[in-house]
């Protein structure tokens, strides 16, 4: 279980609480792309929280867990520019997030990608990210702004096991979610 309570990040006007529970998909909607999208980091511990924590399993977030928490999670932005940097916020860029020693763990052949992000649905650079995040095999998957066709892929994810928290106002994403928190 992933839990906010009471966190606040830059540009939010009100506090998030909500608990994520393994085998749902919860859907971050409302307010502004930019908010939810540092609420997604600051669930990864990149994000400087203004109040409140962030715990997994009853363990709150902080300098001695956050390696862990990071371990435990595979993050997919909401898109990529020309030179890799997430276009949603500033740094930490795409490089650093995948650079950091837990996120390179695992070499991914080209054949199991191709196939994975043919499951995605997805088109292109979205099917890439989302593929490589879900090939990583890890229990939280965090997705800032899926593709609507990926929205049956996410689900499955949910069913197999894993805590699924995507960011989307999109409809059919919402459609899929068994839990949406309106931010």
């Amino acid at each position: 279980m992933l839990e906010l309570n009471d966190v606040l990040v830059e540009g939010a006007e009100k506090t998030v609480s909500m608990m994520a529970q393994e085998r749902k998909v919860t859907c971050l909607t409302g307010g502004s792309p930019l908010v939810r999208s540092r609420l997604l980091l600051a669930m990864m511990g990149l994000e400087p929280l203004k109040s409140g924590f962030v715990c997994i399993d009853g363990e709150p977030l902080g300098k001695a867990t956050s390696r862990l928490f990071r371990r435990m999670m595979a993050y997919v932005p909401s898109e990529l520019r020309a030179d890799g940097e997430v276009v949603v916020y500033e740094p930490p860029t795409v490089q650093e997030v995948f650079g950091l020693k837990d996120n390179r763990d695992a070499a991914i052949s080209n054949g199991l990608l191709s196939e994975e992000m043919k499951r995605t649905m997805a088109p292109d650079d979205k099917a890439q990210l989302l593929a490589v995040a879900v090939l990583r095999q890890r229990p939280i998957l965090l997705v800032d702004s899926p593709h609507p066709l990926s929205a049956t892929y996410l689900h499955r994810q949910a069913e197999g096991g894993r805590l699924v928290i995507v960011s989307s106002d999109d409809t059919d994403i919402l459609r899929m979610a068994d839990e949406i928190m309106e931010i």
